[in-house]
């Protein structure tokens, strides 16, 4: 196998664990700790605190073992790149506080990334390639 081809099978695999590895971190905290999820949830102002939780874990942690496995990946990548955008709007809008500035960024960034696992797809080191899923890889 060429660099070429090791490069396009094994860097979309590592690129997919490592966005993977904040939202599945993400998520079993917001299990570990409920009350204070909803409680930053209401005080954001939203209704359904219990909802957005609800919600904010089956996103996390579906979406983050999705890619991890590479499946359904290109549609996984776009749900979460919205979410990624949506919750940094809502939840880190106070950019003259540095910290909210910083994990403001932080989630156009992981958006900029899972646009990538968007448009490239899965790699070959996937569920996708395995199971033949259209538009899996790009190039072999």
């Amino acid at each position: 196998m060429n660099n070429a081809n090791v490069n396009t099978a094994t860097l979309p695999l590592i690129s997919r664990l490592l966005m993977a590895t904040i939202f599945v971190f993400s998520g079993v905290g917001k299990i570990a700790a409920p009350a204070a999820t909803m409680g930053y949830i209401a005080a954001m102002g939203l209704p359904f605190p219990f909802l957005g939780l609800i919600g904010a874990i089956a996103v996390e942690v579906a979406g983050g073992l999705l890619l991890v496995a590479g499946l359904q990946t290109r549609a996984t990548a776009l749900v979460l790149a919205g979410f990624s955008l949506v919750t940094g709007l809502i939840f880190h809008h106070a950019i003259g506080d540095q910290n909210q500035l910083i994990h403001l960024l932080k989630n156009i960034a992981m958006a900029g990334g899972l646009l990538q696992i968007a448009a490239y797809g899965a790699g070959s080191f996937s569920l996708d390639a395995r199971l033949g899923t259209p538009l899996a890889r790009r190039a072999a």
